[in-house]
């Protein structure tokens, strides 16, 4: 089957989104502050820069990673693609786009979920979460680097029989899902909170409040962020504050691609021990051999701990 990427009319629809929410940003004085011109323009850059390359690894992805597992896992027996563990390939059929959609939407969930853990995967998508502003300008501001590792993740799905172009397909549209969850002028949905991913959970994916961190990886769904302990609504009581914590303070593309790489290659240094040198580099972001920094789940220990104490306290102040 012939199938054409959606990212193919997702691009220019992006830019046409853009534009609109940002000339309503600049009508409405509620709204004013949503971009800054330095940040978007930085945003941008890397956005094309990051479809450029996503065009160039195509090939490498979507022909010769999927196609390879596909035909090495589906060989064809008597015309048939047949799957090692004996049955035939999943073809075209309507309930297979389906199971294909839920496929890619679950290993997305990993795959980002990794991204946010493995402090290698980090540094490269830091550059996502490194602006302080949360607009459809964000949604562009993708990293370079994901691109040569992420078809790894989705391996698995051409191996049991997913079609390759399926699979690359269903990579799209859950782009373009994520793309739009960038904003904040959307309302909380519903009934569709119950199960989906939802602008308002995104927004809590990308704040720096401690307890929000790490929350919220899925794509379509939230049901794997609920099935895993990562999933938090959000809070209207609590200033969202977004970005990192750890921010490159800069709007030069190469600093934002490239900082947390380099603070890697800082840290490696700090310890002559091989075991802290592999932490650093495949440990969770925020380790340390000193405990001079903490991870995502030391601060949100001791966040905890720090509210049970002051509200123990304020309970048991006199009147």
């Amino acid at each position: 089957m012939d199938l054409t990427n959606p990212l193919v009319y997702g691009g220019p629809a992006f830019i046409i989104f853009i534009l609109l929410e940002l000339a309503y940003s600049k009508s409405h004085e509620e709204h004013h502050d949503l971009y800054d011109w330095k940040d978007l323009f930085a945003s941008g850059f890397m956005g094309v820069g990051s479809a450029i390359l996503a065009a160039a690894l195509k090939v490498i992805s979507a022909i010769v990673i999927f196609e390879f597992v596909f035909e090495l896992c589906n060989p064809e027996v008597n015309g048939v693609n047949t799957n090692l563990l004996g049955y035939e390939s999943f073809g075209y059929a309507w309930y297979v786009w389906l199971l294909c959609q839920l496929a890619d939407d679950f290993t997305y969930y990993w795959f980002h979920r990794a991204n946010h853990e493995i402090r290698i995967l980090w540094a490269a998508h830091i550059v996502h979460h490194s602006s302080d502003n949360f607009n459809l300008g964000t949604a562009v501001r993708n990293g370079w680097f994901t691109l040569l590792y992420k078809p790894l993740f989705y391996m698995w799905m051409p191996a049991i029989g997913f079609e390759p172009e399926m699979v690359v397909f269903c990579l799209g549209i859950e782009a373009l899902w994520q793309f739009q969850l960038h904003t904040v002028l959307l309302p909380k949905l519903g009934i569709f909170e119950k199960f989906m991913n939802t602008h308002t959970m995104h927004q809590v994916h990308h704040a720096q409040n401690v307890e929000y961190l790490d929350k919220n990886h899925g794509g379509f769904l939230n049901i794997f962020d609920r099935m895993f302990g990562t999933w938090l609504p959000l809070d209207d009581s609590i200033d969202v504050k977004y970005g990192v914590i750890h921010a490159p303070n800069s709007n030069n593309p190469i600093v934002i691609l490239t900082h947390e790489f380099k603070d890697i290659w800082m840290d490696m240094k700090k310890s002559k021990k091989l075991s802290h040198k592999l932490m650093y580099v495949f440990g969770p972001p925020g380790w340390s051999h000193d405990g001079s920094t903490m991870t995502v789940k030391q601060q949100q220990r001791q966040f905890k701990e720090y509210a049970k104490s002051n509200s123990k306290k304020s309970f048991e102040r006199p009147n």
